[in-house]
């Protein structure tokens, strides 16, 4: 029987022989990520990937600081749980979190942060230990952060997303996966890039490097979750949009990366939640995209709450109302197809 989200977050099966960060088996560990074991594991903790999956062979392409360095940092005061943000990314990558009873369902979950951090705890980790409950095997994606210095910074972070997309897809028996059954989540900046990928999948982003570039990026359906959707100075996250394009971005750019602006009739279905007081990202970013969705006939899905802020992934609405969104999600995503 699946176990609920109170579940998940009270009980200790999540908590046996985690490290702090990347397990030893990843291809590309943060530098700073310590290997000695957590000493946080009195309490229920999110698990750490299995492996990781580089996005590129060697270097990222278009990497103009050959300095630049990953750091991981803790910024949670509670000595009893995590909440750490990367940044300093030149080798994006998949953490790999295989479900243990996988139901060739999987999910790609993308952290926000403003494109300066990328958040991989509660709006990473703690989310793909969740669904793999549920047998939904996940990829949490770090991706790169385009105000790092990269050559057509703008694309950066889309092009990470294609690759990984296609990356997946293309390890679907080694992971056990129906290939067409492949969806993504991202929160806040990580939204943006979900509803990015939703509306430039087939957008042609970078040069093909593989046999995995000839795959679809196109994801089984889209769940932006309190996400930068527009960049329109009057309902912008300012930040992510600056982060993204710069001080003086052009009309042209201020359409192309809005994703309200770049919606079709073969963008995936979306799943939207956003809290009506988030007083970081405006509740309209979400309600623009629900209306450009309908006018291209996609299916959509809006659950708006009254009370929630910004960032609040599953564990700082426990006990509140929007903490409802979960279960939602889930039941929008059997009605999908994404699994049963």
């Amino acid at each position: 029987m699946p176990i609920d989200r109170r579940q998940f977050m009270s009980s200790g099966l999540l908590g046996a022989g985690l490290v702090t960060g990347l397990s030893a088996a990843a291809q590309t560990p943060p530098p700073e990520t310590a290997i000695e074991p957590d000493k946080r594991l009195d309490i229920a903790h999110w698990p750490s990937p299995t492996q990781t999956i580089d996005l590129w062979p060697e270097i990222a392409p278009g990497l103009l600081r050959p300095d630049l360095k990953e750091v991981v940092i803790e910024a949670s005061t509670d000595p009893l749980v995590h909440s750490r943000m990367a940044r300093g990314i030149s080798r994006p990558r998949l953490c790999v979190f295989p479900a243990a009873q996988p139901n060739g369902a999987a999910m790609m979950i993308i952290p926000g942060g403003g494109y300066v951090n990328i958040w991989f705890d509660h709006e990473g980790y703690e989310i793909a230990g969740w669904l793999n409950q549920l047998g939904i095997t996940c990829f949490v994606l770090f991706y790169r952060l385009p105000s790092e210095g990269w050559a057509k910074a703008a694309d950066v972070p889309a092009s990470d997303a294609q690759r990984a997309m296609r990356l997946i897809r293309s390890k679907a028996t080694q992971y056990h996966l129906d290939p067409e059954r492949i969806g993504v989540m991202g929160f806040s900046a990580g939204g943006h890039l979900t509803a990015s990928l939703a509306t430039r999948f087939d957008t042609k982003l970078y040069d093909a490097v593989d046999a995995a570039d000839t795959l679809s990026a196109r994801p089984k359906l889209c769940a932006p979750i309190y996400p930068v959707i527009s960049m329109d100075s009057r309902f912008a996250h300012m930040g992510s949009r600056e982060s993204l394009l710069g001080k003086a971005p052009s009309a042209e750019q201020l359409v192309t990366y809005s994703a309200d602006q770049m919606t079709s009739t073969n963008t995936p279905p979306c799943f939207l939640t956003h809290a009506e007081d988030d007083g970081t990202v405006p509740v309209t970013n979400s309600l623009l995209f629900r209306e450009a969705l309908k006018a291209k006939g996609v299916v959509v899905e809006t659950h708006l709450f009254p009370q929630g802020g910004h960032g609040f992934g599953l564990r700082h609405v426990i006990g509140k109302p929007a903490h409802a969104w979960g279960d939602l999600f889930l039941a929008f995503a059997r009605a999908q197809g994404l699994y049963s």
